[in-house]
C-alpha cells in the first residue's frame, strides 16, 4: 500500500483543511515499572512456568499499521483509527 507524504485534510485543532505530514507510529519499548510488567515478571519468576497458553492457530496475512498525521500549519498531530496493511510504503508525490 502505497501512501502520499503529505495530505490535505481537515485538522480538528485549525478547524480548517491544511495539508498533513505522514508519519508511520512504532511502538516504544515497553516501561519495567508499569503494573503490567511487573505481574508478568511475578507470574513467570520460578516454577509454574508461562501465565498465559499461546494463541492456537496461524498467524493473520495483515498487521494494522498505525499512521500519525502531523498539521504543518500548527504541528499538532491527530491519529485516526488504523487500517490494515501487509506493507506500507510512504512515497513522495510530485
Amino acid at each position: 500500500m502505497k501512501i502520499p507524504k503529505t495530505v490535505k485534510m481537515y485538522c480538528k485543532f485549525c478547524k480548517e483543511h491544511t495539508k498533513h505530514e505522514v508519519e508511520r507510529v512504532r511502538k516504544k519499548k515497553a516501561s519495567e515499572l508499569n503494573l503490567g510488567q511487573r505481574r508478568f515478571r511475578r507470574a513467570t519468576s520460578g516454577f509454574g512456568g508461562f501465565p498465559r497458553p499461546k494463541p492456537e492457530g496461524r498467524e493473520k496475512p495483515t498487521k494494522r499499521v498505525n499512521l500519525r498525521y502531523r498539521c504543518t500549519k500548527c504541528k499538532k498531530a491527530s491519529t485516526p483509527p488504523s487500517q490494515r496493511a501487509k506493507k506500507l510504503e510512504i512515497v513522495e508525490v510530485r
